[in-house]
């Protein structure tokens, strides 16, 4: 059984807390990277889909800009956007087998219409950022 995939729009959701993340982009998607590492093993929060999505995930975290350069985990995928992280996630979604469940975790409105589109659930950050 192929496990599901939580794909995570990194710029989205770290700007989504204005807790000081532009004065150290890379340091802040750093900090969620390793937050996630919890949801590929557990899954979502009941509450934060329905259905529910527990673990394991495959977990992916797209960046862009500065923090490119952050690296994987054990648990995290990292891939980063040459362009536009919006375009990469919707790269992400699109190149996965057919059938596999995926959701995507970013309150942008043009970038859940095109990953839903696809067939990808949506939620928003705070799901992984309580």
């Amino acid at each position: 059984m192929t496990v599901p995939l939580l794909v995570v729009d990194a710029a989205n959701v770290v700007g989504s807390v204005p807790d000081g993340w532009w004065r150290d982009r890379p340091g802040a998607a750093r900090r969620l990277r390793d937050a996630l590492v919890a949801y590929a093993e557990s899954g979502l929060p009941p509450a934060a889909i329905d259905p529910p999505l527990p673990g394991p995930l495959e977990v992916v975290l797209v960046v862009e800009g500065a923090a490119r350069g952050v690296e994987p985990v054990p648990g995290v995928r990292v891939t980063a956007a040459d362009g536009s992280g919006d375009d990469r996630v919707v790269e992400v979604v699109a190149g996965r087998e057919a059938g596999r469940r995926c959701v995507v975790v970013t309150a942008d409105r043009r970038l859940r219409e095109r990953v839903g589109a696809l067939g990808a659930e949506v939620t928003g950050p705070r799901t992984v950022r309580p």
